[in-house]
């Protein structure tokens, strides 16, 4: 069976227990508050020959960028999120993309997965569990 093509736009519709998880990564309450209310869009570029991606969020505050090869490990600057570098690894797990981010927080990573045209995101550090979904753009 073949991977699901993760390549598009898609563009935030809901989050849940985001400010928590950002509390959790010891992001400052002014830039939670701000952060929070921001509807970012994901730009993902996937090649799935390849299994190299490159995921771009973008918002009208800041932008982050992930190039990646699947299941290959680097060096993650999260600079723009929490001022931690992390050792980062993205797998496939079925059609679920996981993320397993090693570094000064226990507990911390992704899981991206495919429901028709939404693109759900899963963030987890420690005990604290975040959730966005994001539509496709026509």
């Amino acid at each position: 069976m073949s991977k699901p093509n993760y390549t598009g736009i898609y563009h935030m519709v809901s989050q849940e227990h985001f400010e928590e998880y950002l509390a959790a990564l010891d992001v400052n309450y002014a830039l939670r508050k701000v952060v929070c209310i921001l509807k970012p869009s994901k730009h993902i570029e996937h090649d799935v020959n390849t299994g190299k991606m490159k995921i771009k969020t973008v918002t009208t505050f800041k932008n982050f960028d992930m190039d990646f090869t699947l299941g290959q490990e680097f060096t993650e600057d999260l600079g723009p999120v929490d001022g931690r570098k992390c050792q980062t690894t993205v797998n496939w797990d079925g059609d679920k993309l996981i993320c397993v981010q090693r570094g000064e927080k226990e507990g911390r990573g992704w899981t991206h997965w495919l429901e028709g045209n939404l693109l759900h995101l899963e963030m987890k550090v420690q005990d604290v569990t975040a959730k966005q979904v994001f539509k496709k753009a026509e």
